[in-house]
């Protein structure tokens, strides 16, 4: 029988596929590998994209809880963060995608009557999603990548994991040697009591991984401290793979360090080398990572990479206090004293407030309070999603004297809703009835810090996560809220311009910023007239009627798109 023929590319070659799959546990660092490669490759001259394989039976993370690694999945973020490019939600393969599209084929009576089977067509789905996903221009550009890197979720011998694995044993085979490289993260643990590094995890991991037909390239071995050299000859020895191969990826400091030890041990090399990379059309050089380096150094000891960006961006040391806003509720007062004085302290001694996202009624009224506080205090405030939320329901309450103002997502009986689903949304469903990904709003006018900070754009496109687009306080130092989530387009050396302006108003930054944001945006969007004139207004509409205005100059409404004509 024939081998089935590769998928290429017009008029170039054979796109090239990198495979990270885990084994021992769950929980190693395939997607921080996954990326740190796909950045190596990129130094090297060549063009990347991704896809995130789950196999669990949801369709997709929304309406799974972030304890579970939900809402949004960690891994496409890191992606994008990495690489500098833009994902869709087909770059993430799920079970519940894969059955889904195939019982849809049946009902159409595309198998023609077939009986349908995991193998071949739940494998033959896979293996057609990758293919025809790994074609998609991710870079801004209209070029396909060079190589696609493809991340296995779970760890191998996961019951869930074995049709992928199938698909993947039959695709490495369906694009031929040369075109297909994989790299097994594994554990290298040590005992506390013997205080030698084991490889035997490792070995039993790589043993069940080829059983299962597929065979390892490279390895990715992480550790607590860096592997001795009797450890490598040893899973040389019984793993199969050339010492050369042999990448160990032990703990640092913070995960941007990950690409530097994959270049300092040459795992470029290896990869070129299994891929034989340089049929691409172009002669791959080494990876300086020079702006990189530059980072990592900088990034050390901070978990917020929206703040971060923007802090390094304004040269600002970044100190960040999470303040349970449970603390800052009236009962706390009485209940845990302790906690209460020490989250007050902590507000009040802020340069700036960012109240995030989130779901349901816990700590809200301590949200509430903090909002309020930044509001009478002048104290620069961003608030995101839910954040904005907040800021809305307590701008209605003690300004415009609504009592009773609130989210229906909190009270579905408030008399004075100012927050409330989409009209198109389901009340009973809640998966796809969310906001979700990309999508443009349109300023109302260029006159705000909002609009001056994404360089007086007529509209811009950000990332949504929400049922329910942008809210400013003019006389603020710094007030605002946004639906969307900023964070998910922040980029190393290409900040949020709201995260932005969050620090620099804290930091005393805003007026000289602003003067300088004409030119200033993190994203390509349609500029107008940038420091003279103003955009062209637009007639705004909401649910079908003309955008009303309230008090103070400020708006508040469903949250619903707002399109123009």
């Amino acid at each position: 029988m024939d081998r089935p023929a590769a998928r290429e590319r017009e008029g170039s070659a054979t796109m090239k596929y990198v495979l990270v799959t885990g084994g021992v546990v769950s929980g190693l660092g395939k997607g921080v590998t996954a990326s740190s490669i796909g950045v190596v490759l990129k130094d090297c001259g060549l063009r990347v994209t991704s896809i995130k394989i789950d196999p669990y039976l949801n369709t997709d993370a929304g309406t799974m809880s972030p304890f579970e690694h939900g809402e949004v999945d960690l891994d496409l973020g890191n992606y994008e963060r990495f690489l500098d490019i833009k994902l869709t939600r087909d770059n993430n393969i799920t079970t519940g995608k894969i059955y889904q599209a195939v019982i849809d084929k049946e009902r159409r009576g595309d198998y023609l009557g077939k009986t349908v089977q995991v193998v071949p067509h739940i494998t033959d789905e896979i293996q057609e999603w990758i293919e025809r996903v790994a074609m998609n221009p991710v870079d801004g550009t209209e070029e396909p990548a060079d190589v696609c890197v493809i991340e296995l979720g779970g760890t191998i011998g996961d019951i869930e994991s074995m049709p992928f694995i199938e698909a993947l044993g039959q695709f490495s085979y369906r694009v031929g040697a040369g075109n297909f490289c994989l790299v097994h993260v594994s554990l290298v643990p040590v005992l506390n009591v013997v205080g030698e590094q084991k490889t035997k995890p490792t070995q039993h991991s790589v043993r069940g991984l080829r059983g299962l037909g597929l065979i390892p390239d490279i390895l990715a071995c992480r550790s607590t401290q860096p592997l001795e050299e009797n450890v490598k000859v040893k899973l040389a020895q019984f793993c199969h793979v050339p010492i050369s191969n042999i990448v160990n990826l032990h703990d640092v400091t913070n995960i941007w360090h990950i690409p530097l030890l994959l270049r300092d041990q040459k795992a470029h090399e290896a990869i070129l080398k299994v891929l034989d990379l340089q049929c691409v059309g172009k002669v791959p050089r080494a990876p300086k990572l020079t702006e990189w380096t530059e980072r990592a150094s900088k990034f050390d000891k901070l978990k917020t990479p929206a703040l971060l960006h923007a802090s390094v961006t304004l040269d600002r040391k970044l100190v960040v206090d999470w303040v349970p806003s449970c603390d800052l509720e009236d009962s706390a007062a009485t209940e845990t004293p302790d906690a209460y004085e020490k989250a007050w302290d902590l507000l009040k001694g802020a340069h700036g407030v960012l109240v995030p996202g989130g779901f349901g009624d816990r700590g809200v009224q301590g949200k509430i309070l903090a909002a309020k506080y930044a509001r009478e205090n002048n104290v620069p405030y961003l608030g995101i999603c839910l954040g904005m939320q907040i800021a809305v329901i307590e701008f209605a309450r003690s300004v415009m004297k609504l009592r009773g103002a609130n989210s229906t997502e909190f009270d579905p009986a408030t008399t004075t809703p100012c927050v409330i689903f989409m009209p198109e949304g389901s009340k009973t469903h809640m998966g796809a009835t969310m906001r979700l990904g990309s999508r443009r709003t349109f300023f109302q006018a260029n006159t705000c810090k909002s609009a001056k900070l994404y360089g007086n754009a007529s509209y811009v496109d950000e990332r949504h996560r929400h049922r329910y687009e942008i809210i400013e306080l003019p006389t603020h130092r710094f007030f605002v809220g946004a639906q969307f989530h900023p964070e998910f387009k922040s980029r190393p050396g290409k900040p949020s311009p709201l995260f932005m302006g969050l620090i620099a108003a804290s930091s005393g930054q805003l007026d000289h910023l602003l003067q300088q944001s004409c030119g200033f945006v993190s994203s390509p969007v349609r500029r107008g007239n940038f420091c003279n004139g103003a955009t062209k207004q637009q007639k705004l509409y909401q649910n079908g009627h003309v955008k009303n205005g309230l008090v103070n100059g400020c708006y508040y409404a469903n949250g619903n798109s707002i399109l123009h004509t």
